[in-house]
């Protein structure tokens, strides 16, 4: 597992890839002083619980949907860098007495032995040094621990679609490169990237361009799907659809939009619930950071009036980020395309950026 603190560039570029819970993305792209060059992006669909709570449960569904987004993005490269996330993948600060690198390897599994709330043996631990700890004699190390049967079911689907494993991320700080890139980022913020997937919102809260706070949370637009669908008694992609503003054929004008929102209105306070308490969790926690800005990306971002409600409950300004703000303009994609799958990419933008030699 690497961890994505070193700097973008030209040298050994790698493939994104994006294994969500509705759909796999695929990008290739490279940072440029001018901006992101983005040469190609496929997008294929999942069938509905190919993958349940972070579980591989059609394996084969899985390959064939990377294959397929691999095929239609006419990537060449075999390297790719994919990302974690869910209860299986945990991401903890901690405090230790001051030692060098070495020392710090050496000791790290029985330091982490307290922090993660899994058998040692069964993951896989990495570990970055961050600058100016608040205590002398102190450093703050970042900690990532996953589940080694999890990383062996993306290495597994990865080898069986032809593809190479080169890095391993985790998919909060995926998003953060893509909000590095794309943003004018102020390091005396504090902000809140908050990722809405089908099944996972990955949450982290960057503090002078540093991870402060990171969690995921088991909800996400799927919710919204189910819910319109068992209102109106309609199948998965009509309500899919729906919710992103789109009406199922055949339905009543009058009927269907009243009881659309009301399905969306009751999810979206369940989801944001879950968000905003992580978030008050965060503040009582670091009283001296204070969040300023928070950024909604993932492709549950798009669900109307999202945002606004957003606002509403946590008094935060909220903003939609965009992984694209700052591709070099192309006449390889069609505008109305890249604003449909923008706030989807996220992570496999973020992911698309790093190099093998990270």
């Amino acid at each position: 597992m690497q961890l994505p603190f070193g700097s973008f560039g030209k040298s050994k570029s790698i493939v994104g890839l994006d294994i969500g819970s509705s759909s796999v993305k695929v990008v290739e792209c490279t940072a440029k002083s001018k901006g992101i060059d983005l040469q190609s992006i496929g997008v294929a669909a999942l069938p509905p619980e190919a993958i349940v709570q972070g579980a591989f449960l059609n394996s084969s569904a899985i390959v064939d949907a990377i294959q397929e987004a691999v095929e239609a993005a006419g990537v060449k490269g075999k390297n790719v860098a994919t990302a974690v996330s869910g209860h299986s993948v945990i991401v903890k600060k901690i405090s230790l007495p001051q030692m060098s690198r070495d020392e710090l390897e050496e000791s790290i599994r029985w330091e982490a032995e307290q922090y993660i709330p899994f058998d040692i043996n069964e993951v896989i631990l990495d570990f970055q040094i961050l600058e100016g700890a608040e205590a002398e004699g102190q450093m703050d190390v970042l900690l990532v621990a996953a589940k080694k049967d999890l990383i062996d079911d993306y290495v597994q689907v990865i080898s069986e679609a032809g593809l190479s494993l080169a890095v391993l991320d985790v998919a909060a700080f995926a998003v953060e490169n893509s909000y590095q890139i794309s943003c004018e980022v102020n390091p005396d913020e504090v902000v809140a990237l908050v990722n809405i997937g089908s099944q996972v919102v990955n949450i982290n809260i960057v503090a002078g361009g540093i991870p402060a706070f990171t969690r995921d949370i088991s909800t996400g637009g799927n919710v919204y799907t189910e819910e319109i669908q068992k209102a109106l008694s309609i199948s998965w992609e009509e309500a899919e659809r729906m919710k992103i503003g789109g009406r199922g054929e055949g339905e009543s004008q009058e009927v269907v939009p009243q009881e659309v929102e009301q399905a969306m209105r009751t999810v979206t306070e369940t989801v944001l619930g879950e968000i905003s308490r992580s978030l008050d969790f965060f503040a009582a926690t670091a009283a001296e950071s204070r969040i300023s800005r928070v950024y909604l990306s993932g492709g549950g971002a798009k669900v109307s009036g999202l945002d606004a409600a957003f606002q509403g409950k946590t008094n935060l300004p909220v903003e939609l980020l965009n992984p694209l703000a700052k591709v070099i303009p192309s006449s390889r994609f069609e505008p109305a395309f890249l604003e449909e799958v923008g706030p989807s990419l996220a992570v496999s933008i973020g992911l698309g950026l790093r190099r093998m030699d990270d």
